[in-house]
């Protein structure tokens, strides 16, 4: 790989952006307020550059963020019930800022630290000390988080952190994907997803239970155009909006443990796949996680982006990698604690290119 380096423009007070860019000028744009990706600009099939990533026009819509677009999210991506779990046998009540639940780290999570940013010759590295009693979660908590871009298209990002308490941990990237470019919605993109099961929601978006699926809306193992799907008369769709659920990944390992490491291991396998027919943009996703959120954008309406219009319903979708949500406060608790003396690693990937 041509090791390009890595330049860096102030974006306002106190925040850096940084550019990370391959041998074929793709560029990938990410902020240190959040270690969040702001832009990534790649041709179509014609040789036109546009930008794949929805967001703000400029850093101060990132001071808030509350879509989250593209943050890296902590520690609790996704939901925890009543914003309530146990660890040990003690009670913790955490930030409760989606209703009655507790959403993506609290209203001061991740997606808003300042991290500290170290440029090398693998990627742009960023750390943060999360300090016990943050957003209510137990234990001080390092994270680092390394973002690489390959001459292959490929976007990696490396996560590991380690804490001195016990405490939970989910982190994941809450990046929002338009393959064309933000020239239409989502509704062309064929999407599949490598699992036979997901989980479903109560009107609050917690799960309530595993479901096939086979038969259903949700059944992406094929690949199929994302629009027609949300059309289906689906329960599940009409509480969500649209999807809003974690899918079930196929496992390779089914029980395999690592020393040092919280939590069973899974390959780096790729787990999900997009297509723009228009644009010719084709998305591969691989993850060791075993969770898959498919988000379709459901809230998205009237939020003021990039464009000159707001943006709309579906304009935008997001698989983030993670563990299932409220998975804390399930008969797996133990999966997703990370205890002292642990490792926690997870490594995403999201690889672009053109057919």
């Amino acid at each position: 790989m041509t090791q390009i380096p890595i330049t860096s423009t102030p974006a306002g007070p106190g925040v850096t952006l940084y550019t990370l860019r391959n041998a074929h000028d793709m560029r990938v744009l990410i902020s240190d307020r959040g270690a969040t990706l702001i832009s990534w600009w790649a041709p179509d099939r014609y040789g036109r550059v546009a930008d794949i990533l929805l967001g703000y026009p400029d850093h101060q819509g990132y001071q808030k963020n509350p879509p989250y677009f593209g943050s890296l999210v902590g520690r609790w991506g996704n939901r925890i019930a009543k914003g309530r779990f146990s660890v040990d046998g003690a009670e913790y009540l955490v930030d409760r800022n989606d209703g009655d639940n507790h959403l993506h780290g609290g209203d001061a999570g991740f997606h808003l630290a300042q991290w500290r940013a170290e440029p090398g010759r693998d990627g742009l590295r960023l750390t943060l000390e999360s300090p016990d009693g943050d957003g209510g979660f137990p234990g001080t908590v390092q994270v680092s988080v390394l973002y690489s871009l390959d001459d292959d298209g490929r976007l990696s990002i490396d996560y590991s952190a380690g804490s001195d308490a016990p405490t939970p941990l989910n982190l994941t990237s809450h990046g929002y994907f338009n393959l064309s470019g933000g020239g239409s919605d989502i509704y062309d993109h064929i999407l599949s997803i490598d699992a036979d099961a997901y989980l479903q929601i109560d009107r609050q978006l917690i799960p309530t239970g595993l479901a096939d699926v086979a038969g259903s809306a949700f059944d992406f193992r094929q690949p199929a155009p994302i629009g027609p799907r949300l059309a289906w008369p689906d329960t599940q769709l009409k509480l969500a909006g649209g999807f809003d659920h974690c899918y079930c990944l196929r496992p390779q390992n089914q029980d395999t443990h690592v020393a040092g490491q919280s939590r069973n291991v899974q390959p780096l396998r790729e787990v999900a796949t997009v297509y723009d027919p228009g644009s010719g943009r084709h998305l591969s996703v691989s993850t060791t996680e075993n969770g898959l959120q498919f988000y379709s954008g459901n809230f998205l309406a009237g939020i003021h982006g990039r464009a000159a219009q707001p943006y709309a319903i579906h304009d935008g979708f997001c698989l983030e990698a993670q563990a299932y949500p409220n998975q804390i406060n399930s008969p797996d608790a133990e999966a997703v604690i990370l205890r002292p003396g642990q490792l926690y690693r997870q490594t995403t990937t999201y690889q672009l290119s053109v057919r």
